[in-house]
């Protein structure tokens, strides 16, 4: 039956006087009761304390912590001493904050994660120093370890690449994990300038510390001159899909090849944005062009539902680099994915959340 005034007037009768939050879908009902009042006023974006995603913040203490009933902790990382170029990521957890309107639905995935999981914002790594690039590796290593000695799952926002190995550190220390890990550089380089511990070499560092199983590590978006640094990956192991190949194979091939590696064990997930072209996201310290486009990140993400993800991170966003903050918009889009995957992780669907 088409269109005609019956059907307008069932609409009217409907629709008419409903405000924004009163759904008749229960499944759109379920989340709209959440952010709604009664009344059909929900908050501000622009307004309050800005947080990751707009959870809710929690005070964790740097000694004898207590997260409570917390799923998930997401924290900034605001260190970026390891950078090779451009410095700026210590602002990328300031500037995913202040990112507003990211979700709280995901209509693909079907879950609306910041009201599904026990979820809070904890503020920012403690670190003793400023200066001590090695110090500060050991100040998100202890975090990261009282994150996951209490059962929570870490969602870490950079900050520089280097953070990852640290917090791979924490996060594999009972055994290794695997890793999908979207990126323009394999960051498996060796000692530079006297020091290992820098962006560049991350991976390679977390697999010689046995905390990071290579053969069930993906790098996707591989690109630019700096392969010829990169021997370590496939030495150790792992599987390298580069930029120029992502037309070709298409991204569901690309998906089922991740969900093939990494298989049903502890999978940890790095997004670095500068696997972004530029186009998409230029605020970022070793821009690299002809890089994937956000459609496809978000795609390829969104098909990692139901893996065993135990952890990840968003890093080297830089605002100052960007004045549309294109770049922290990308980044906080990308953190909700990822924070979306973990409703489905047997991670917290094993402890009967």
């Amino acid at each position: 039956m088409g269109y005609n005034s019956g059907k307008l007037e069932a609409l009217r009768r409907k629709y008419g006087e409903s405000h924004g939050g009163e759904m008749f879908d229960p499944k759109f009902r379920k989340v709209a009761d959440k952010i709604f009042s009664k009344s059909g006023t929900r908050l501000a974006p622009y307004s309050g304390i800005p947080t990751f995603l707009a959870a809710p913040y929690r005070e964790i203490a740097a000694e004898n912590p207590d997260f409570g009933d917390l799923q998930v902790a997401m924290i900034g990382v605001p260190m970026d001493l390891g950078v090779t170029n451009r410095p700026g990521s210590r602002f990328g957890p300031r500037a995913l904050r202040a990112i507003e309107r990211i979700g709280p639905y995901n209509h693909v995935l079907e879950c609306a994660p910041t009201h599904e999981l026990r979820v809070a914002d904890i503020g920012d790594t403690p670190f003793q120093s400023r200066y001590r690039l090695e110090t500060s590796h050991d100040d998100i290593e202890r975090r990261t370890n009282q994150i996951v000695d209490a059962g929570v799952l870490p969602l870490s926002v950079g900050g520089d690449h280097s953070i990852s190995h640290p917090i791979l550190k924490a996060v594999g220390k009972k055994a290794p994990v695997g890793m999908i890990h979207i990126d323009a550089h394999c960051d498996t380089s060796g000692l530079f300038d006297m020091t290992k511990f820098h962006h560049g070499g991350p991976f390679r560092n977390a697999v010689l510390d046995g905390v990071l199983d290579p053969t069930r590590t993906i790098q996707i978006g591989i690109r630019g001159s700096a392969e010829y640094l990169w021997e370590f990956t496939y030495e150790s192991g792992m599987t390298v899909v580069h930029a120029e190949e992502v037309t070709g194979l298409g991204i569901p091939a690309i998906v089922e090849k991740a969900r093939r590696i990494v298989g049903d064990g502890p999978t940890y997930v790095s997004f670095d944005v500068d696997s972004l072209d530029p186009a998409f996201a230029p605020g970022t310290g070793t821009p690299e062009v002809g890089g994937l486009t956000t459609r496809e990140v978000l795609e390829l993400l969104r098909g990692l539902k139901g893996l065993n993800i135990v952890g990840g991170d968003v890093v080297e966003v830089a605002p100052q680099y960007d004045a549309t903050t294109n770049t922290a918009h990308a980044g906080a889009q990308v953190l909700f994915e990822i924070l979306s995957l973990m409703v489905f992780s047997p991670a917290i669907t094993g402890k009967g959340a």
